[in-house]
């Protein structure tokens, strides 16, 4: 516990506030309403005696060490920022009792919800999709180019990303998030990061690791909210709009790649319902961010500042190459084999060469 009280005693120069078992109590009316779980814990609604909505995480105190190291990365990082895009970190409590986050609660849920959910009431317009891309890009551009110490997220997904009024986006779950020095070119971690699906290469091999993982998470985000899909969908037949199919089985940023290769743009724009010319052309530059996010090589991936521009059109998008040339080919349409390997596993890695068409180095 040593180098826990440490942490604790530092945190008091901090913004976040340290609160009590009895008064996580009160705000929760002991916990009567479980909004959430994973594999961390349990979130809960709540409210301050003013009336503000919170949600409460509580840790899972089986998790022992683990807990810790969660608790320490998320208040470590989170409760050293400010970002219109980031979930707010009110407070925390760590005693014997209870060891627990408090943060702002967003009224809307997670992304995943209105991507994936077939039973939600509406579906979001893409330009609301396209807002909710550029200011969760700005969240991880915050992270990674603004803040004193440069902060690698791990674990961007649409799970992490929040909605509340408005459905604004705000980046949250810093769980697996970790500090570094501007000038650390490499970082060395022990043991895997990130979501299968949506972690970078590197994270999974024995290479060089940086801040470009988040961005190749993003990416794969980028490609869900393309799709208003799982990128990878297993069980589900491969289905037809405006008689092009639309994925199925295959993964879906590689189907997008050969859509494109094809000459076929008309069937990557149909499957993401943009309604008119606007649309449409927000649509084409997520589809180009998205395939420069997953670039194989990290250096080949733009910087965060740079997809903020080229989605919001202030830069120009050069055609990116293939990002999935080193992966086996197979027949466009069919289900390659070993497919769930490869998407748990390399999920999507990328091979291209320059940046980001924009005369900046990424």
């Amino acid at each position: 516990m040593g180098s826990m009280s440490h942490f604790i005693e530092g945190l008091q120069n901090e913004r976040p506030v340290r609160f009590s078992a009895a008064q996580l109590r009160v705000f929760t009316k002991n916990y009567s309403h479980k909004v959430g779980s994973g594999g961390f814990g349990v979130v809960y609604r709540g409210r301050f005696p003013s009336g503000a909505p919170v949600a409460v995480k509580v840790l899972n105190s089986t998790l022992g060490k683990r807990a810790e190291e969660q608790f320490m990365a998320e208040v470590g990082t989170i409760g050293r920022t400010y970002h219109i895009n980031l979930v707010r970190l009110y407070g925390f409590c760590f005693d014997a009792e209870v060891k627990a986050l408090v943060y702002e609660y967003m009224e809307k849920g997670s992304l995943d919800r209105h991507l994936f959910d077939n039973s939600a009431p509406e579906k979001i317009a893409f330009d609301k999709l396209h807002e909710i891309a550029v200011g969760t890009a700005k969240a991880v551009r915050y992270l990674h180019e603004e803040c004193a110490q440069r902060i690698i997220h791990y674990d961007i997904k649409p799970e992490n990303v929040l909605l509340g009024a408005g459905l604004a986006p705000k980046v949250s779950d810093f769980g697996l998030a970790k500090l570094c020095d501007r000038e650390d070119t490499h970082l060395t971690i022990t043991g895997a990061r990130g979501t299968p699906g949506y972690a970078a290469p590197e994270l999974w091999m024995p290479l060089p690791v940086t801040h470009k993982c988040d961005v190749y998470s993003y990416g794969m985000l980028l490609f869900e909210i393309l799709g208003r899909r799982r990128n990878l969908e297993l069980g589900v037949q491969q289905q037809h709009e405006h008689g092009r199919e639309t994925g199925g089985q295959e993964w879906y940023p590689r189907w997008v790649w050969h859509r494109l290769e094809a000459g076929e743009t008309e069937a990557v724009l149909a499957r993401a319902r943009a309604a008119d010319g606007k649309e449409r052309e927000k649509a084409e530059r997520v589809c180009m961010v998205a395939l420069w996010c997953v670039q194989y090589r990290p250096e080949d991936r733009p910087s965060m500042g740079s997809v903020v521009r080229m989605l919001e059109g202030e830069d120009h998008i050069a055609s990116p190459r293939n990002p999935f040339a080193h992966l086996a080919p197979y027949a466009a349409g069919s289900t390659p084999s070993g497919y769930t390997t490869t998407a748990t596993t390399e999920s999507g890695s990328s091979s291209a060469r320059t940046g980001n068409g924009t005369g900046r180095s990424a």
